[in-house]
């Protein structure tokens, strides 16, 4: 579906943590949403101390707070899409889940940020339960990565055997009977070395999108950043398939081009502004 024209811009929400380096988060989120045609607007339930080399401190913020940035937003802003990432612990879940429900956004995205890449949690135990009960059933797309989607599932992960159902018939199927309206799963932590392969799996039909894999130190915030984008293109009138199809090609490109930034000593940001141009 080619989006339709309009006079203005449409807005997006984010709510998710901070990145003190700028890389992941609420910062990715919004070079994303701005890169990507949107207006972004945010909503902050967590500061982090982190940078390209790991995430080193966490600070949840009061709920209160946390609901008073949404009743600010939404009472003065035209939120056409939300996008959820990293919301840190059940009272902010519930707070959340709690003003979704009560002014129903047109699209939302849910990044379900559990883990981060270095294994550290990022969602309390307590809050996976209202996570999964509240707020997924309510999103347009939920967009786990291998790991985040075998934590959904209860599946074991103890030992390396366990990633052997990883993207299997079986666990696109065992998402399917979630019984939520889409996931798409990320395929990045997949064996494949030279291809990427993301599923969008709903009740009927599962599409698989690939994409040659880019071998790139600098892939800090690509969850983030997916669904961000995703998000964004929803909210601009794309339809799901093509909103996660085009997202996919922005992302390609933002790692693609993610080496002439020089950030950081670790596993430097993408390049969120890169001349779309010269990607064609």
């Amino acid at each position: 579906m080619i989006p339709s024209s309009s006079s203005s811009i449409p807005v997006v929400l984010t709510i998710a943590g901070s990145d003190s380096s700028g890389g992941a988060g609420i910062q990715a989120d919004i070079k994303t949403i701005s890169a990507t045609g949107s207006y972004a607007c945010s909503v902050m339930t967590a500061s982090t101390a982190q940078n390209t080399q790991g995430i080193f401190d966490v600070f949840p913020f009061p709920v209160r707070h946390v609901t008073q940035q949404l009743d600010a937003v939404f009472s003065d802003l035209n939120i056409v899409a939300v996008k959820i990432g990293m919301l840190a612990n059940a009272e902010i879940v519930e707070a959340v889940a709690d003003k979704l429900q009560a002014v129903r956004p047109r699209h939302l995205v849910i990044d379900p940020v559990l883990l981060s890449t270095s294994g550290r949690t990022l969602l309390s135990p307590a809050a996976l339960k209202p996570l999964q009960d509240r707020l997924l059933p309510m999103a347009d797309l939920i967009t786990p990565n291998l790991p985040e989607a075998a934590v959904l599932l209860g599946y074991p992960t103890e030992n390396s055997g366990d990633k052997q159902m990883w993207a299997s018939p079986a666990m696109i199927a065992d998402l399917q009977q979630l019984g939520l309206p889409a996931i798409l799963l990320k395929g990045g932590h997949a064996d494949d070395p030279h291809y990427s392969h993301d599923w969008l799996i709903t009740a009927s039909a599962t599409t698989m999108f690939s994409a040659p894999r880019i071998h790139a130190t600098n892939t800090h915030g690509t969850g983030c950043t997916l669904a961000s984008a995703i998000a964004s293109y929803l909210a601009r009138g794309y339809s799901l398939p093509a909103a996660v199809e085009t997202a996919k090609s922005y992302i390609t490109g933002a790692i693609r081009y993610a080496h002439q930034l020089d950030v950081g000593q670790g596993k430097g940001p993408l390049h969120h502004f890169y001349p779309q141009s010269a990607a064609q």
